[in-house]
């Protein structure tokens, strides 16, 4: 296998883009990425586009070829295919573009996702989202996304003896990164008793423990270490470790709901290729589509103790300037949550931190980061680890 690295990035602000496309935000992140990259858009020989709702919200399937058409890579034939992975539809998409990079099909590959949602009203993306869950032993009767990640937060207060107010920690730090990211869905900043005092959705969980539903589109452009040689990148970053994992779809079918298997192992992994431990590794982007999955998720990987994630942000772990820094970006809760683009906005993140470029919330001396993006409770999990070299 060979190495891989990230040669360009690009991305949209997320948000409610009614006056834009899928595909004009598609294209917007994209030919951002080739820009970065400094090289051209017939150089691009192959696609992978990450997105999960298309075909049930504007009716349109097979994004890929769209991609590429509207992109100006359809005079080149250039391939292009769709990943769907649910709301690892980014990260899925991007460990595709590395096997086939890391294999030596291809040198130089655009891996895109977007997602376009304020084309249809609450009640039908609340229906879209809950497609990540089993729609015949979960959803029918009434264990929608956010009620089972409810019933998971309250087996952990329950477990762990743990304190709402722990639980609420995570959206506020995510809030805070957000407010200095332009890039953001929401650039405000919250207090504990916020999330708390907010509209309750799935008890114990309020609107403010809540990522949004957003518009948005990022993209990366992924190079063999010959291109690399070419390209001659100012910052050289490798993606030094991806993979993928699964488990039960159903939460009644798995051996504890507060374990998230699948991201155990896709991390370990991804750390594994790395020849890392976690311990050396400092940013950390994680997919908080709610406040207790970003927790679990921290605690799954051994960031933090089980039970204790909460406390320790509480501390001030997890800003920009402590110990190990989390969602710099503002994670999902504060930048949003594009579905097909959220692993990859994940990756562009972790890539401005690694260059130094972050500004307000540059984490000091950045040089290794992990991603994690899932889809559903925890039924897929997709790791990257960058490093700088």
């Amino acid at each position: 296998m060979r190495d891989v690295y990230i040669v360009g990035i690009g991305q949209t602000k997320y948000g409610e883009h009614w006056e834009k496309s899928l595909r004009s935000l598609v294209v917007e992140a994209g030919l951002k990425a080739i820009e970065d990259a400094n090289i051209y858009s017939r150089d691009i020989q192959a696609i992978f586009g990450g997105n999960m709702s298309a075909g049930s919200t504007i009716y349109q399937d097979n994004i890929g070829s769209l991609i590429s058409d509207f992109s100006g890579l359809s005079y080149n034939n250039v391939p292009a295919m769709r990943i769907e992975n649910g709301s690892a539809s980014g990260g899925a998409a991007v460990h595709a573009g590395y096997i086939s990079v890391a294999s030596g099909l291809y040198d130089l590959v655009l891996v895109g996702g977007v997602e376009k949602l304020t084309d249809v009203s609450m009640e039908d993306q609340a229906e879209v989202v809950s497609g990540e869950v089993d729609q015949e032993w979960e959803l029918f009767h009434g264990g929608t996304l956010a009620a089972l990640q409810g019933l998971m937060a309250r087996r952990y207060m329950h477990e762990y003896d743990a304190k709402r107010e722990e639980i609420a920690t995570l959206p506020v730090l995510s809030h805070e990164h957000g407010s200095e990211n332009p890039y953001a869905h929401f650039r405000n900043k919250i207090k504990i008793e916020d999330v708390l005092n907010s509209t309750l959705v799935a008890d114990p969980l309020t609107m403010l423990d809540m990522a949004p539903y957003s518009d948005g589109a990022a993209a990366i452009v992924l190079a063999s270490e010959e291109k690399v040689r070419e390209i001659k990148p100012e910052v050289k970053i490798k993606i030094s470790g991806s993979a993928i994992s699964s488990d039960f779809m159903l939460l009644q079918d798995r051996e504890n709901i507060l374990n998230l298997k699948s991201v155990r192992i896709s991390t370990e992994k991804a750390l594994k290729m790395a020849k890392l431990d976690i311990n050396k590794i400092k940013v950390f982007e994680v997919h908080d589509s709610s406040s207790i999955m970003g927790l679990l998720i921290l605690e799954e990987i051994g960031v933090f103790p089980r039970g204790k994630a909460g406390k320790y942000i509480m501390d001030g772990y997890g800003h920009h300037d402590s110990k190990v820094a989390i969602n710099t970006s503002g994670g999902l809760k504060a930048k949003g949550h594009p579905m097909g683009a959220t692993g990859i906005g994940q990756i562009v993140e972790s890539v401005i931190q690694l260059r130094n470029k972050a500004e307000k919330r540059q984490v000091p001396n950045a040089d290794k980061a992990l991603a994690i993006n899932i889809a559903g409770t925890g039924s897929v999990s997709v790791s990257h680890v960058l490093e700088v070299v």
